[in-house]
């Protein structure tokens, strides 16, 4: 399959992924690969508002459009949410787009890709099915005029990067390449980052079987003092965890309430980060971080960042790792 332009004219290519913070970052890779192959390519993203400030650290992203669905369902009767839901539909079709790819399956994303405009012989391109215990709803594949299967198990790095080569005509043959940017010594630091460096421990989330228990945590600790350990929190229960903790060691510091983008920061700098699967793990073994991933109820092989040396997984669903075993990889990657 080869792609459709205008001989001498380069693609328009729009990317619909707007959530969750580990499934866009996981996305970022496609954008590199088709670079790629298609170095004049225009690559525009509908994202989900608070994660815009992840897709704008990828230089290769030319225009954003913010998608704020979960803040427009709080008040879709007020006239100033619709207006901004008209808003984002109308700069979503000032351009017409030789592809537009959802790749995540969803009826919110298949309606935005349904709205996008093509130009002539462009095409749709979607996920003709989901991966194991994926929310992936069959209804998206109406918006589509080229549906992509891919193996169940695919890892969801592989998923989008395989759809667009399978469209685009190329090979995935590379390591993934985030588009991240990379640490600088001379980056100015907020007062809350320690000069030193340090451990993050991205403890808290969403759903309680995929923690740590906090014993192990304080173990952990004791044993990688005095190297500081800051703890980030993301609601009050987390916040509430993350205090439980501090109270215990003697080296650890519970962060104030970070911004998105501070928490990208905070992880960009770490030192060394150990991290339950959430999104902000994700994100350190992106920007290839040492990083210690902790998997205790969700399937390794799913997200396990298998990109570098320099991030270590460890666990599977129903099978945590021990304190020794973490400790084992921490010190490794502390060298």
């Amino acid at each position: 399959m080869s792609p459709r332009t205008g001989v001498g004219k380069p693609l328009n290519i729009l990317l619909v992924r707007v959530s969750s913070l580990g499934d866009v970052l996981h996305n970022l890779p496609m954008v590199a690969d088709i670079a790629r192959r298609f170095p004049d390519a225009n690559i525009d993203w509908v994202v989900e508002e608070g994660y815009v400030s992840l897709v704008r650290l990828n230089a290769r992203v030319r225009t954003i459009i913010p998608f704020a669905l979960r803040r427009w369902r709080k008040s879709l009767g007020k006239p100033e949410t619709r207006a901004e839901i008209k808003a984002f539909f109308r700069t979503l079709r000032q351009q017409r787009y030789d592809y537009v790819f959802d790749t995540q399956g969803l009826l919110k994303t298949g309606i935005i890709m349904g709205a996008a405009r093509v130009a002539e012989g462009g095409r749709k391109v979607g996920l003709a099915n989901g991966s194991e215990g994926s929310g992936y709803e069959g209804v998206s594949r109406i918006f589509h005029n080229l549906s992509i299967p891919t193996d169940p198990r695919t890892h969801a790095v592989a998923r989008g990067r395989l759809v667009a080569a399978a469209a685009l005509g190329y090979q995935v043959d590379t390591p993934a390449d985030f588009g991240l940017p990379e640490v600088s010594a001379d980056e100015p630091r907020p007062a809350w980052m320690p000069a030193e460096p340090y451990v993050v421990y991205f403890h808290g989330t969403a759903r309680d079987p995929k923690k740590w228990a906090p014993q192990n945590w304080i173990a952990l600790g004791r044993e990688l003092a005095p190297m500081p350990i800051l703890l980030p929190w993301g609601s009050p229960k987390e916040q509430a965890e993350a205090e439980h903790l501090a109270a215990n060691l003697p080296n650890a510091r519970v962060l104030p309430k970070l911004s998105m983008a501070d928490a990208m920061l905070l992880a960009r700098h770490a030192g060394l980060v150990i991290g339950v699967d959430t999104g902000l793990t994700h994100i350190a073994a992106a920007f290839v971080r040492p990083t210690v991933e902790i998997y205790a109820d969700s399937p390794r092989w799913k997200t396990e960042g298998n990109w570098s040396p320099r991030i270590i997984n460890l666990g599977d669903r129903g099978a945590p790792p021990s304190v020794s075993e973490v400790l084992a990889a921490a010190k490794s990657l502390l060298g």
